[in-house]
């Protein structure tokens, strides 16, 4: 089997090029580093069905060979990257989708669109079920990744109802672990950065906000699962253990053995006040669902993040 994988030297991408090699088939690593990182994969690059090729995927791509798989997982992914490069967000979610859905075409391979709960906005329906349409605000400065992803996926449900492609929609949720970047600006690297430092930890609005978090090798495993189904809509993939975050924030200092303070700032323009997904069509589609709780998986991340922030010292 041969699977490429675009955003493949980024957080999730990553952990599935190893997946992926795992498993045998030969991998094709495709990023362009805006915000994936060389250090992800530096492990994998003398593997012999390794390839990476850095290429931004806004614009065509040309493979020799056959291709089995496409999972197209190029993004920004955070508000502080997406914010930072906003057209670049929006090529990707349309240019990006349409060039690896028209690899996927040509080469008949199987295809998975990264997408995402933001799809929801700022939900008014709670759980979130695949079946909700949405609250986005289209012309706000999260809309850049918000509509990109519902364009990505109007996308992706065309080619395969058009050109009846092999096509899998996964909406991701909040999802943490290994290999997040320290400045990504995510709630999770943003909180244990803050407490491995000694620094308070930074508390947006009141706290009151809830947000479910999913530890990485779980969704690896729901992703993979989804990709060898004969199912075509959109699939919920994350943990429905909801937090709302200023528990949360007490938890990274507990677990990192801080007794450190919260400060409060103002909430971000369009920040979604829940979110927990409904995972009914992923247990009973692929019988899935997490395995790895909220204190291992933050446990792991923890060590994870004092290895990095003891290298920058000694660096």
């Amino acid at each position: 089997m041969r699977t490429l994988i675009t955003g493949g030297a980024g957080f999730i991408g990553s952990h599935l090029c190893e997946r992926f090699l795992a498993e045998g088939h030969e991998v094709i690593c495709v990023d362009n580093l805006i915000t994936g990182s060389l250090g992800n994969i530096e492990h994998l690059r003398n593997h012999d069905r390794f390839t990476f090729i850095r290429h931004d995927i806004s614009h065509p791509l040309e493979i020799d060979g056959p291709v089995d798989n496409i999972l197209h997982f190029a993004s920004p992914a955070s508000p502080v990257d997406y914010l930072r490069h906003p057209i670049p967000t929006l090529k990707v979610g349309s240019l990006g989708t349409h060039n690896t859905l028209g690899l996927a075409k040509l080469k008949r391979a199987r295809y998975l669109l990264a997408s995402t709960s933001e799809v929801y906005g700022d939900p008014e329906q709670h759980p979130q079920r695949e079946d909700y349409w949405g609250n986005v605000n289209p012309i706000g400065v999260r809309g850049v990744y918000d509509e990109a992803k519902r364009f990505a996926e109007a996308m992706t449900m065309a080619y395969h109802r058009f050109h009846h492609i092999d096509t899998h929609i996964a909406r991701i949720f909040n999802t943490y672990g290994e290999r997040m970047r320290l400045d990504d600006g995510r709630v999770v690297p943003n909180f244990i950065g803050q407490a491995l430092r000694g620094e308070p930890l930074t508390v947006y609005g009141d706290g009151s906000q809830t947000r479910s978090f999913c530890y990485v090798s779980d969704l690896i495993e729901g992703i993979v699962r989804l990709l060898y189904t004969d199912f075509h809509e959109p699939v919920n993939l994350g943990n429905p253990d909801e937090v709302t975050i200023l528990q949360f924030a007490q938890e990274i200092l507990e677990l990192a053995g801080r007794s450190g303070s919260i400060v409060f700032k103002p909430l971000p323009t369009d920040d979604p006040r829940v979110r927990r997904p409904d995972i009914t069509r992923a247990r009973t589609l692929l019988a899935w669902e997490p395995k790895v709780g909220r204190r291992e998986g933050l446990s792991r991340t923890l060590a994870y993040f004092r290895e990095r922030i003891a290298g920058q010292r000694t660096g």
